[in-house]
């Protein structure tokens, strides 16, 4: 697929994610595990209901046990740092969702933002990756 045919593919599936088609973009996933880069540029689309989207995708992924859900989490990691705190605090509630310990050191880099609502979306990732995992922390 080249550039352009990319592009136009990523805008096709976050309109139909806008729609609230979310159960065929899961069959997607299902059939197709190299779509997980889709999710970070779904977690940082403006549109809300990509965003929410993006959040019941990454649930729903994690529920059927993808493959991919390590690269996908790895691939959220960056947006923790992204510029605009709703796309750091649902990157931070994604983690919390899929992520394993090797994410913790990443969001407790968030402990300090200047937002405590984006504080408390990564503390309680940790607590919900501590908890999936029988870590203590």
């Amino acid at each position: 697929m080249n550039q352009q045919s990319k592009e136009e593919f990523i805008v096709m599936i976050s309109d139909y994610m806008e729609k609230g088609f979310l159960d065929n973009i899961i069959d997607m996933f299902k059939y197709d595990e190299s779509l997980y880069y889709l999710i970070p540029i779904f977690i940082a689309d403006e549109r809300l209901r990509v965003r929410i989207g993006a959040i019941a995708l990454v649930e729903s992924l994690q529920e059927i046990g993808f493959k991919k859900i390590r690269e996908t989490a790895d691939a959220i990691v960056p947006l923790l740092k992204n510029p605009n705190s709703y796309v750091r605090g649902d990157s931070a509630y994604c983690l919390g969702v899929i992520g394993d310990k090797g994410h913790i050191v990443y969001l407790k880099e968030l402990f300090s933002d200047l937002q405590s609502d984006i504080i408390e979306s990564a503390k309680d990732a940790v607590i919900e990756i501590n908890n999936r995992l029988g870590l203590t922390d």
